[in-house]
């Protein structure tokens, strides 16, 4: 992985080095751990490349940790998901696994991934205007899904490079590299991923849950069972093949953790052309934003009837 620090020409005063660390690998030495006290920082202008042996699958999330509180706040986060190696045999029925499982139990049809967030508005203001924000006043004021509020957590996806998304979902760009918006949804050019979740009846669902905010969420699914079976990046089974895969309606998420979550989608009620759950934080004070029609960490489930929706070729397509 390589990280290059192309400073911010609108702010030549700051200086800040960056690095990665990872949540959710085990076994990290050190110098690639992206702490920057035991491990190397990269200053503007400069690259440095990130080794790993990713040969443990599942979900994982990484942040700069230089003045990580601020920088995270920013939004230097990412989602690297880890394929198992028993992906693309037919086991259970599936083809596609969250985990190498062996009997299929972490099969599914479509994954979603659901990146949990937070912006404390006070202190984008006082980076802007070179002031320095007092941290222990933090509070959130607008919770977000894949850099979302409701109800824009369901707006589609701009447009999907799919060539270029054989490692990574890319999106469209212009000439000059630029996002290109969806028409009509301009205002979220720079926020290009949905958080909908759309299945067709009877089918498998993952859902990879990450929480880089600074406050607990609390997820439920209201009308539709979950099944939790991976924990940051850890298949919910004992050394000695005992399950602790367990079935929720609410699933807790603390800052830092990742949760790998599947259900089942009911059979379609009709009569509209899909059936809506909602997905929304329990955390009241993280489910409600302060502006006027925004209100926070929720989503949809769209259940559609068999057969509606061609196979997934791309997360959160």
């Amino acid at each position: 992985l390589l990280l290059t620090n192309l400073g911010l020409a609108l702010r030549p005063d700051l200086t800040d080095a960056h690095t990665v660390h990872w949540h959710g690998f085990r076994n990290v030495i050190p110098f690639f751990d992206g702490e920057p006290s035991t491990s190397v920082s990269v200053p503007i202008g400069r690259d440095f490349t990130y080794v790993f042996n990713s040969h443990d699958p599942g979900t994982y999330m990484y942040h700069c940790h230089v003045e990580d509180v601020e920088h995270v706040q920013m939004g230097m986060t990412g989602l690297v998901f880890v394929r198992p190696a028993q992906d693309g045999q037919n086991i259970g029925g599936f083809t596609k696994f969250v985990y190498n499982d062996g009997d299929g139990v972490t099969g599914y049809n479509r994954e979603f991934a659901l990146f949990l967030s937070e912006v404390w508005a006070e202190a984008h203001w006082a980076d802007s205007h070179i002031q320095l924000p007092e941290w222990s006043d933090y509070k959130v004021d607008f919770a977000m899904i894949n850099g979302r509020c409701w109800p824009d957590t369901i707006a589609p996806n701009s447009a999907i490079n799919a060539a270029a998304s054989a490692h990574s979902l890319a999106t469209e760009t212009d000439a000059n590299g630029d996002l290109l918006p969806t028409p009509g949804y301009e205002h979220l050019q720079y926020q290009p991923l949905s958080s909908l979740v759309t299945c067709n009846e009877g089918e498998r669902v993952l859902m990879r849950f990450s929480n880089l905010g600074f406050k607990q969420s609390a997820m439920t699914l209201s009308g539709i069972k979950m099944t939790v079976v991976g924990k940051d990046a850890t298949f919910l089974r004992n050394s000695d093949g005992t399950s602790i895969i367990y079935d929720t309606h609410t699933v807790s998420i603390n800052a830092g953790e990742s949760a790998d979550v599947l259900f089942t989608a009911p059979p379609y009620q009709g009569p509209d052309p899909y059936d809506t759950y909602i997905l929304y934080n329990r955390n009241f004070t993280t489910a409600d934003g302060q502006a006027a029609g925004t209100n926070g960490q929720m989503t949809e489930v769209r259940v559609y009837p068999s057969g509606t929706l061609g196979a997934q070729t791309l997360p959160n397509t």
